[in-house]
């Protein structure tokens, strides 16, 4: 099309009296088409900027591959805004081309900062290890070697395959390309496409060969422990080991709770292949899923992996040195179970408790002890077992007096030594010794605390006396999780109500009301994981899964440990909002410097002499300065073609715009040569008199004045008070256009602050038929411009139009309709104007947004805010 537009470029701007119409009307069709593609891609600018605005609240969840493919498609689009200005004015904003450049560059410049990581050796003993090697060996094995070195706490013997290892398996297989490739398709909105990229990622690091300097390293640093654990007394046969991930910002501020892989038992055989599956864990869907969700980048994550000592364990559990959630309890909580430690975090069966004051004594307070049937223990052919526990072990203490003290000590050490709360995982050996098996920060609710609310009356009381991982209200249907492709399918609002608690709920956090289980620990990954999430869960119920029948609403008390039937309005009333905890995180701060190369608009005034290409710093700007004008050069070339009819002309109705039309084919009648204006009997096209009709509705007066609140009048004051000076009376007397033909309209229009576009086709073909209509800005302060956005949306939803409400921003559309429904919806719009003029001035509160709306699908046009 471009190339086609250039032929025509010298005729047209050198224009010859033997031009005939039949040429005008054909290069006028072929800007008109590129003038379509501008209008196109700056709908598609603004529809990116509204996102990114919303995004920067800080309220949704969004990774890395959210800001590469908005921004590229930011820059796509203005690029193809400024191409097509370029076509319709002879070139005359080439300067755009260089300007786009540059801020493109710039844009990939942020895009392109990753965060180095030292180089090291592939391998480091504990002994050689600090926390201070955190970028070399990621937190968990930092921590370790801190336990070990620092603290003097035991520790399994081991070492830490580093993060240099990863790069180089990384570099020696070229693999960043390739898994930057696939994850081009990824949504984060869609589990499938998460479950489908990682699948395809994993499958790339399994299949790829380990570098021979990282295998030969792994393989003798084994050899090496393996006869330090021989001397020890261990028999004569090859001692097995345990390999946890300790990735980059693992079991730091932002915890993982057990995003990534750890093998038990791993035989020696199996030790580089196994190092491998951890390096993929790095892409599961879980882990994806997560730093999607918690702002980490991929270029900010690297996977080293802890090899430890498989302790053949009596007991294991976990252990915090505070309460994860009430911050006036300092006390130290214990779980513990029978056997391998898995159980006590995944919640397949309810940990023993212990809580333990922190006075010099260490007096036990509370000992809490479970049912505990199974437990897990190392099988001789590899992996894990589960067996039974004896009958006369499973309702007996994991612990002495003497282990509690002992482990509360350890807790106390390490909370002093590093300065916070701790969340640690313990073992006890055969030989009776406790040992530690890691240690990391505990994720507190500062501002959370236990609140005491007495069994409310008059409503069916379901649960009773569950844990609470999670302090808070939730409300919604419940709904039952009994496989995986059930979480694919949790619906937004629900409750989720499982038998076990996993960490798996993970991906579904952000769209669960709350979370209830039959089983599991408050100390576990899932409890830990909706903490970081905020949601309110109920742990240990017994009975959730069977008393809850799904579907039916639910009130969560994660408070006292109660679930009623029905809605509890004195409970919602304590209800607090849900924060994703984005601003801060990495990848926030990457979308706040993307966006200061694109959301900023410095171009405000058309009229002012700095409205020019030079001084276009951001892609807002360009685009404003590109679609402004587009206009101007429109209508310079309609000028070319007036003499035949086909020119722009002015309508002379009683609306409260200053219209002016193109006629592409059959848009208006009976005008005569040379004639400037025009009147509603001339519209020919039947869009436009649809939307004429409802403008010029006799119970919508534009010319009575609006009763304006004071506050939104004061806050109208202080807007345009604080912008740029503007000539006001030509402000808010800018020029609209309508380009039309008998089936189609493109009507734009810009006054005063507010901008509203709408494009339609109306025919007898229903699958052609559309209306899309967008609505951006006010005069107002963007609280109030907020509202009347959410109020025009609803207007637009009582009219059965689809419709996306981002900050101020409106967008919305109705289609494959018969003709005299696209034609009725015209019409309500062209009302739709009128009425909501100044009307963000006339939200003063929440209360307006329901009331404006329902006044105008009511038919109240003279509707007057109380």
């Amino acid at each position: 099309m471009f190339k086609k537009l250039k032929i025509f470029g010298n005729r047209l701007f050198r224009r010859s009296k033997t031009q005939n119409e039949e040429e005008l009307s054909d290069i006028f069709r072929t800007k008109y088409s590129m003038f379509k593609e501008l209008l196109a891609s700056n709908s598609e600018v603004l529809n990116i900027i509204s996102d990114i605005e919303e995004k920067m609240e800080g309220r949704q969840v969004f990774g890395m591959s959210y800001i590469r493919a908005n921004s590229t498609r930011a820059v796509f689009h203005t690029n193809r805004m400024v191409k097509s200005l370029n076509a319709l004015s002879n070139n005359r904003y080439a300067l755009l081309y260089d300007i786009l450049t540059k801020i493109n560059e710039k844009i990939k410049e942020e895009l392109g900062k990753k965060k180095e990581i030292a180089p090291a050796k592939p391998i480091l003993f504990y002994t050689e290890v600090n926390k201070d090697m955190v970028d070399w060996v990621g937190g968990k094995n930092a921590n370790l070697g801190e336990m070990c070195n620092r603290v003097n706490l035991p520790i399994p013997k081991g070492f830490a395959i580093t993060t240099y290892a990863f790069e180089a398996f990384l570099s020696h297989n070229d693999l960043v390309d390739k898994i930057k490739k696939r994850q081009m398709g990824l949504d984060p909105n869609d589990q499938e496409t998460v479950n489908s990229v990682s699948e395809e990622i994993e499958k790339l690091i399994i299949m790829s060969q380990v570098p021979p300097e990282v295998e030969k390293g792994i393989l003798s640093a084994y050899d090496k422990i393996a006869e330090e654990i021989r001397q020890d007394g261990h028999d004569g046969s090859l001692p097995r080991v345990c390999m946890r991930s300790s990735a980059i910002g693992e079991d730091s501020e932002i915890s993982y709770a057990g995003q990534y892989l750890t093998s038990l038992n791993v035989p020696p055989d199996k030790l580089v292949k196994t190092y491998q599956y951890i390096a993929a864990s790095l892409y599961t869907p879980r882990a994806i899923s997560y730093r999607l969700n918690k702002g980490m980048r991929d270029e900010d994550t690297a996977m080293s992996v802890a090899c430890l000592q498989m302790i053949e364990s009596i007991a294991s559990g976990v252990m915090y040195s505070r309460h994860p959630f009430n911050i006036l309890e300092n006390n130290i909580i214990i779980s513990a179970v029978w056997g391998l430690g898995p159980y006590a975090v995944d919640g397949v069966i309810t940990p023993d408790t212990y809580t333990v004051s922190k006075d010099k004594d260490l007096n036990i307070i509370e000992t809490r002890i479970s049912n505990k049937p199974v437990q897990l223990v190392s099988n001789p052919d590899g992996g894990l077992i589960e067996i039974s526990v004896p009958k006369d072990k499973q309702d007996k203490a994991c612990l002495l007096p003497e282990h509690i003290r002992t482990l509360a000590g350890y807790a106390v050490k390490l909370e002093t030594h590093f300065g916070c709360p701790q969340d640690m995982e313990w073992t006890l050996d055969g030989n009776g010794r406790l040992i530690m098996l890691q240690t990391r920060p505990l994720h507190l609710e500062k501002d959370s605390f236990k609140k005491s609310i007495p069994r409310l009356t008059g409503y069916n009381v379901l649960i009773e006396n569950g844990s609470v991982a999670f302090p808070g209200v939730g409300f919604g249907p419940a709904f039952h999780i009994r496989s995986e492709e059930d979480l694919l399918n949790f619906p937004e609002g629900a409750v989720l109500v499982a038998r076990h608690s996993t960490p798996k709920f993970g991906i579904v956090m952000k769209k669960a009301q709350a979370i209830i289980t039959d089983s599991g620990s408050v100390l576990g990954h899932m409890a830990s994981l909706t903490r970081e999430f905020a949601v309110p869960s109920i742990l240990g119920t017994q009975t959730a899964f069977t008393n809850i029948p799904e579907g039916i609403e639910i009130t969560v008390d994660a408070y006292s440990g109660r679930v009623y039937e029905g809605r509890v309005k004195e409970l919602l009333s304590i209800q607090m909002s849900r924060d994703t905890h984005m601003k801060g995180t990495p990848v926030y701060q990457t979308l706040r410097n993307v966006a200061e190369l694109i959301l900023p608009l410095h171009l405000l005034n058309p009229k002012s002499p700095d409205f020019t290409p030079q001084s276009c710093t951001s892609l807002h700007d360009i685009m404003r300065l590109v679609h402004e004008v587009s206009y101007t050069e429109m209508f310079q070339i309609s000028d070319l073609i007036s003499d035949k009819g086909e020119g722009a002309v002015k309508l002379d109705a009683r609306i409260p715009i200053d219209l002016h039309i193109i006629d592409l084919e059959g848009g208006l009648t009976g005008v005569t040569r040379g004639v400037k204006k025009v009147t509603i009997d001339n519209i020919s096209s039947l869009p436009l008199k649809a939307l004429l009709k409802g403008m010029t509705h006799k119970e919508l007066d534009w010319r009575e004045p609006k009763p304006v609140h004071f506050k939104g009048l004061m806050s109208v004051m202080s807007r345009q008070m604080l912008a740029p000076p503007l000539n006001t009376g030509q402000r808010f007397g800018d020029r609209s256009y309508a380009i039309i033909s008998d089936r189609y309209i493109n009507f734009s229009s810009r006054v005063g602050y507010h901008y509203s576009v709408l494009d339609s086709y109306c025919s007898e073909s229903i699958t052609k038929n559309y209306i899309t209509f967008s609505f951006k800005g006010g005069a107002a302060d963007d609280v109030r411009k907020n509202r009347r956005a959410r109020s025009i949306a609803v207007m637009l939803k009582g009219l059965d139009f689809s419709v996306n409400v981002k900050g101020d921003n409106v967008n919305s559309r109705y289609q494959k309709q018969e003709l005299s429904l696209i034609e009725e919806k015209l019409e309500l719009i062209g009302r739709l104007l009128l009425f909501t003029r100044q009307m963000d001035m006339l939200m003063r509160n929440e209360a307006s947004v329901e009331e404006m709306a329902k006044a105008f699908l009511e038919r109240n046009y003279n509707f007057h805010v109380s």
